[in-house]
């Protein structure tokens, strides 16, 4: 059974071109997720795709104490000029925490301790993110197999474990600057993104 009701649909107009915007429910929590789709994804064909956690600071509010808003215009930039692709959009803001604990997270992160230290000192895991709801709406949108830019290797494995085949990892390294440097290095060393220095 889905762990996710698909809601509605519509057109976003985008600085990079349209997509559909697909609107999805929660079962358990209410919680609402979104799909950005381009194009025929539901062909069977490995998709362009990003799943990409909400992050309103880096989001919305143009922080530069992650990657996350370059990471996500860049996506929806490569997806429009190819054509076709999906972004999933999942409402798990500081990888699972919220976003009030987030900001906890941060005046820690403020005092010296490192995004993972902090999310422990908190009484977190590190990342709490849950991807079950993820391989749900692809399903629901038709997709099977990805072309799935992240840096993240358990993006990866929690897809194939869902029965999505990744049949590409694409890197997506975006917005590296002297405010998210050790943030970026921790993600590398503590969490195993495959992140490599810029030039």
């Amino acid at each position: 059974m889905s762990s996710v009701t698909r809601m509605a649909n519509s057109k976003l107009p985008t600085p990079w071109g349209t997509f559909t915007l697909v609107g999805f429910e929660e079962k358990g929590t209410g919680k609402d997720h979104a799909a950005l789709v381009m194009g025929n994804v539901d062909s069977g064909e490995p998709v362009l795709a990003r799943i990409h956690s909400e992050c309103l600071t880096g989001d919305a509010l143009f922080s530069l104490r992650c990657d996350c808003g370059f990471q996500l215009q860049a996506a929806l930039e490569r997806i429009a000029r190819e054509g076709r692709g999906v972004l999933l959009y999942v409402r798990q803001e500081g990888r699972g925490i919220g976003l009030l604990n987030k900001i906890h997270a941060y005046h820690l992160q403020d005092q010296g301790k490192d995004t993972v230290e902090a999310n422990v000192e908190l009484g977190f895991a590190a990342d709490m993110r849950d991807y079950t709801i993820c391989a749900d709406m692809l399903h629901s949108l038709g997709v099977s197999a990805l072309r799935l830019m992240t840096n993240n290797p358990r993006k990866v494995k929690a897809m194939e474990n869902f029965g999505i085949r990744v049949s590409e990892r694409l890197p997506l390294q975006e917005g590296r600057n002297p405010f998210n440097e050790h943030y970026l290095d921790t993600k590398a060393g503590k969490l195993g993104h495959m992140l490599k220095e810029q030039d």
